[in-house]
């Protein structure tokens, strides 16, 4: 695949997208899963599937593409993140509620939008699984721009997050704006899962934020090692993920959730034996 990757732009796109989703997805579903959201990347995927289908349908409409499927997608996810926000303030004693909703009107909508646009066809099973070739050099530089955007912006505001992810309360009596860090960070985990759709798919991508993390937490043992091992795991699923959907010619997004979940269980084996050894020894 190596001499490949240097000779087709597409499989190079494609490659070096997936080592970005691999920093990235697992960079915030390390918050997501130490905050109990983890069920928020759930909802954003069907949001942005419904995003898709729109887009999808407003090709068939006016028999041209006006906008890539990714952007409506990735509009569509944004808005469910500021919806799923405003909800939190509307339901202040059952927050969590306003996930289901959003997930709920995101289903609905894709149902409705995929109808209308003919069903199922190539490029929405594309988007629903993932795919080896269908990243685009605008594309590619449209994830650039993304993952570097998160980067900086959790390199920047690291403290409050990781504060407001273990103490919320603490973290607001200490000055720290929770609302507005809140809402960044959904917006962020909505650009995220927008972006990992062609490399993963919309409906596997929230696997990627997570199996990830939950192997780490098996061997890390501080917040800094869970995020260092989630991005190693994440990366090496991708990776083998991407190399096997290539020469199997299947969708890398099942392959990668795959590879996710051996890590995971070979992580579970670990501690498993570690915990054994530890009380022979004893």
């Amino acid at each position: 695949m190596l001499a490949d990757i240097l000779q087709f732009d597409f499989l190079r796109h494609t490659f070096f997208t997936g080592i970005l989703i691999g920093i990235i997805a697992p960079l915030l579903g390390s918050f997501l899963v130490v905050r109990r959201l983890s069920l928020l990347a759930d909802a954003l995927s069907h949001v942005t599937l419904a995003g898709i289908a729109f887009g999808l349908f407003i090709e068939k409409m006016f028999l041209l593409p006006l906008l890539s499927p990714l952007y409506t997608g990735m509009g569509f996810s944004v808005v469910g993140a500021i919806l799923i926000e405003k909800l939190r303030s509307v339901y202040r004693a059952y927050q969590e509620i306003g996930i289901p909703i959003i997930l709920s009107g995101g289903v609905g909508l894709s149902v409705i939008f995929i109808s209308l646009a003919n069903g199922f066809n190539t490029d929405l099973f594309n988007y629903l699984f993932g795919s080896v070739s269908a990243v685009s050099r605008t594309d590619f530089f449209t994830i650039l721009g993304i993952s570097i955007f998160i980067v900086c912006i959790i390199f920047i505001f690291y403290k409050e997050l990781l504060t407001l992810s273990f103490d919320e309360e603490h973290a607001t009596v200490s000055g720290i704006h929770s609302n507005r860090i809140h809402f960044l960070f959904i917006v962020l985990t909505a650009l995220v899962i927008a972006a990992s759709i062609r490399i993963v798919g919309v409906l596997l991508v929230s696997a990627l934020m997570t199996l990830p993390v939950a192997s780490a937490m098996r061997v890390a043992v501080s917040f800094k090692q869970l995020i260092f091992y989630s991005i190693l795991f994440a990366e090496t699923a991708v990776i083998v993920g991407l190399v096997s959907g290539y020469y199997l010619s299947i969708p890398p997004g099942g392959t990668i959730v795959m590879i996710a979940i051996i890590i995971l269980m070979i992580s579970l084996g670990l501690k498993r034996l570690s915990f054994q050894f530890q009380k022979g020894v004893k």
